[in-house]
């Protein structure tokens, strides 16, 4: 977690100078594939709930829900990615917190989302969908993007070469970078689908569904190891969408 938030701090202006006009200052896109909430319609009608984003980044889907209509509270682990949000102006509320330890009440939300925020950079995202089970209200959803299980076994590389799967599927050994001085400054976790779906039902959650989005036709730019020519054969992005069941009603 330590490495994680100092690497974000240290790298959220480069970032946003790199994928701020492909993000958006208040859009919610959930992957390099460029499909937003928008087009998807995960979240359903958010007007008038009250909505968490974690790992919100530049806090650019929390200003598209505000302007859907929501009550939104924005949270990152990086104070750096925080302060560049709130150089974008527009700013819903803001807090730096772990995901995994949110601090808000039981019950809070109507609402939370994340997209590729959060659950490829905690060892334990079981406890992340617990937390999130927590501040949800009976009926409330979650919904969350992250890198596609299946990626792992492919090299990071948008051409050819990221076609050839080399790893196991099921090594889920995490990736880890070192800086010159061999101290880890940046970590990413992988999980299979089915450690996915096993993690969201042991938090009490209910899985209604999975968006394996396509590479649409329109975007043709290169972001890290995704591209329109990987996109067009193998997932890049897995969006599960799940819920806190309603409780039952009393005769």
């Amino acid at each position: 977690m330590t490495a994680n938030r100092r690497w974000w701090d240290d790298e959220a202006a480069a970032y946003q100078a790199e994928h701020g006009a492909f993000l958006g200052d208040a859009d919610l896109v959930y992957g390099p594939e460029g499909w937003r909430e928008a087009d998807l319609h995960l979240l359903g009608p958010v007007r008038g709930l009250v909505a968490l984003e974690i790992g919100c980044g530049a806090a650019q889907g929390s200003r598209w829900l505000a302007r859907a209509g929501a009550r939104v509270v924005a949270t990152d682990l990086s104070r750096g990615m925080l302060l560049t949000g709130q150089a974008i102006g527009e700013n819903p509320p803001m807090a730096q917190c772990d995901g995994a330890a949110l601090p808000f009440a039981d019950a809070s939300f109507d609402v939370v989302v994340t997209a590729y925020g959060v659950m490829p950079f905690v060892a334990d995202s079981a406890g992340v969908m617990r937390e999130v089970a927590r501040v949800l209200r009976p009926g409330g959803r979650f919904v969350f993007s992250t890198t596609h299980p299946m990626r792992w076994a492919f090299p990071d590389d948008p051409g050819p070469q990221g076609l050839v799967a080399s790893s196991s599927y099921f090594d889920r050994t995490p990736y880890v970078e070192e800086d010159d001085g061999g101290e880890v400054s940046y970590v990413e976790h992988h999980r299979t689908m089915g450690d996915r779906v096993r993690e969201i039902v042991a938090a009490g959650l209910v899985l209604l569904d999975v968006v394996e989005p396509e590479w649409p036709s329109w975007n043709d730019q290169v972001w890290g190891g995704w591209s329109p020519q990987r996109g067009a054969l193998i997932p890049g992005t897995a969006i599960f969408v799940s819920q806190r069941p309603a409780e039952p009603e009393t005769a």
